[in-house]
């Protein structure tokens, strides 16, 4: 039994791939994944546009799509449906067996959508239509104009991953916004048992915009809590978690077959190398979680990763974490805006990239 399988069985987490790429679909590799204990694969902008620009693989099929009159937008988005069936056909089994708690393969609206309310709907809806599996995550930023498209979506029986989470406050935001979806789509008649969510709390990035802050700061106090805001932070969302799924309200859609919208740890990837390189698994391990890790961190994790219950402890030393950073100046709800705002920058500069290379790669294929 590997580490990433006793998390699943001794501890309820599931261990999820950070990672898609064709070459991983056609030479085994997330096969292998899979049996070695992965439940569930995410991807976004960034990474589709690594794995269409890093391979031939996609050659093939991007010169018959664009040799038959596709833009090149259109021409990327059927790449990434393509590889997203293929590995809802991979995960399925998986969903199948645990009655559909895990087994999901996510994809992510364009990034420009991320302030755009209406548009984020029609473009998930667009996406589920096309795709047609009820594995299928969509994945929607938690921005303020993407609380809405979430409800909405919510509201129609979708399963949504909600993406770019980087504060409590937003976070709650993110759990009202799937329980009142899940509360208008039972008012219609609809079966809550068939929808879905996880909530992708991102861990990494917000050490290193603390820090950053915290270095600027230069004083003792506030060197010493260098490295100690991420986990304590996501131990209190987890808090928050229990709390808002065990109420008089949440028992009611419970008492209908409802699913808790379990947290997932994003951006798991250790970027200070002074920190230990399984630092966001080690501390972040619970029951009802999802840990969406890269092969580096699976790897380590396999090889030095201890496997037992730490989301839930140390809870009271994690609330004083976060108050010491706020005496020292640290705002964690502004942290939260600028990492969003980062997020959603990044993700167009990788989408707006690879369009640009598939435009040039689309100039040599008509030259030849």
């Amino acid at each position: 039994m590997t580490s990433l399988h006793r998390l699943y069985e001794e501890q309820g987490q599931s261990p999820w791939l950070d990672n898609l790429t064709r070459t991983y679909l056609r030479d085994g590799t997330l096969a292998r994944y899979v049996e070695q204990g992965i439940r569930g694969v995410t991807a976004n902008p960034t990474i589709f546009a690594r794995a269409i620009e890093g391979s031939d693989a996609y050659d093939k099929q991007f010169a018959a799509l664009t040799g038959a009159g596709a833009t090149i937008r259109d021409a990327y988005w059927e790449l990434v449906i393509d590889d997203v069936r293929d590995a809802l056909a991979l995960l399925r089994p998986t969903f199948e067996a645990c009655g559909g708690t895990d087994g999901f393969v996510s994809i992510e609206v364009a990034p420009e959508l991320a302030r755009d309310t209406a548009g984020t709907v029609a473009v998930a809806r667009d996406l589920y239509q096309r795709i047609d599996q009820t594995n299928l995550f969509v994945k929607i930023p938690a921005t303020p104009e993407g609380i809405p498209a979430i409800q909405a979506m919510t509201a129609e029986g979708r399963s949504i991953n909600i993406t770019l989470i980087f504060s409590l406050s937003r976070y709650r935001d993110v759990i009202e916004a799937y329980r009142s979806g899940l509360e208008q789509f039972a008012r219609t008649g609809g079966d809550v048992r068939a929808v879905h969510s996880v909530a992708s709390f991102f861990v990494s990035r917000v050490d290193s915009e603390v820090d950053r802050r915290l270095e600027t700061i230069g004083t003792p106090e506030a060197l010493a809590l260098r490295g100690r805001a991420a986990v304590a932070q996501a131990k209190l969302a987890y808090q928050l978690f229990r709390d808002q799924f065990a109420d008089q309200r949440w028992a009611e859609l419970t008492a209908r077959g409802a699913h808790r919208q379990r947290p997932l740890w994003a951006s798991t990837s250790t970027k200070n190398p002074a920190y230990a390189d399984t630092l966001y698994v080690d501390n972040l391990i619970g029951a009802d979680t999802v840990n969406t890790l890269p092969e580096a961190t699976i790897a380590a994790f396999e090889d030095h990763g201890t496997v037992a219950p730490t989301i839930g402890t140390g809870v009271e030393d994690a609330a004083k974490v976060m108050d010491r950073l706020a005496a020292v100046g640290i705002d964690m709800d502004d942290v939260g805006v600028t990492l969003e705002d980062q997020g959603v920058a990044s993700f167009h500069e990788s989408f707006d990239h690879v369009l640009d290379t598939l435009t040039a790669k689309a100039r040599r294929l008509a030259s030849r």
